[in-house]
């Protein structure tokens, strides 16, 4: 589906989800949280980590906020307990602001939120649920333009746009920035450059790594 029609898309019959993972542990944030997996992505990274959230014929299960928030409440207690609670990931969950603010109205500040997201959307959508989210995984790729538009198909002066207004409109120290040596498109100047970038936007925390491809 079209970046644009999944912006449009209404929670009513439910939108896909390519996976819900229960008892993750220090992966997504402070305590026990859930990965709920949206399909759906604006880029097409070279090294994708879920492939199927591209798949037209992936195999996937709709839900409604209502339905998600009745198949997850199964965690309550481990969720309020550890300071846990969901991690909206993907694809992009940025791509379904609406979806997002519905399940935060079910499950208030019970349970934290956290986003990861390459940020590449419309500032719009980042404002509706900027609020509403506790904490910030965004996946960098690579400052460099070229860099970042060569492995992802699509440039990143959104991300920047997006980015700016964070760093001026939510509290830094939740944001974890994703910073990868991209095997055959960045080096590890590359890497640092893009976190000095960074800094300039007042952001500290920073996750370097390496992809490792086949």
């Amino acid at each position: 589906m079209p970046e644009t029609d999944i912006l449009n898309e209404t929670s009513e019959g439910g939108v896909p989800f390519i996976g819900v993972n229960r008892h993750r542990i220090g992966v997504d944030g402070e305590g026990v949280t859930t990965l709920a997996a949206f399909h759906g992505c604006p880029l097409r990274c070279r090294y994708c980590l879920n492939p199927s959230c591209l798949d037209i014929d992936a195999r996937v299960r709709r839900f409604t906020p209502e339905t998600l928030y009745q198949e997850l409440l199964i965690d309550d207690l481990y969720f309020v307990a550890t300071g846990g609670g969901v991690c909206f990931g993907g694809g992009e969950p940025l791509l379904r602001p609406e979806f997002i603010r519905q399940f935060h109205a079910l499950c208030a500040d019970r349970w934290k939120i956290t986003l990861e997201t390459s940020l590449n959307v419309p500032l719009k959508s980042l404002q509706t649920v900027a609020p509403l989210v506790n904490d910030f995984i965004i996946d960098i790729k690579d400052a460099n333009d070229e860099i970042y538009t060569s492995y992802t198909g699509k440039s990143n002066a959104q991300v920047w746009e997006n980015l700016k207004w964070l760093s001026e409109n939510y509290d830094r120290e939740h944001v974890i920035l994703r910073v990868p040596l991209i095997p055959e498109f960045n080096n590890e100047e590359d890497m640092e450059r893009s976190v000095g970038r960074l800094q300039t936007l007042g952001f500290r925390k920073f996750d370097r790594f390496t992809y490792r491809v086949k």
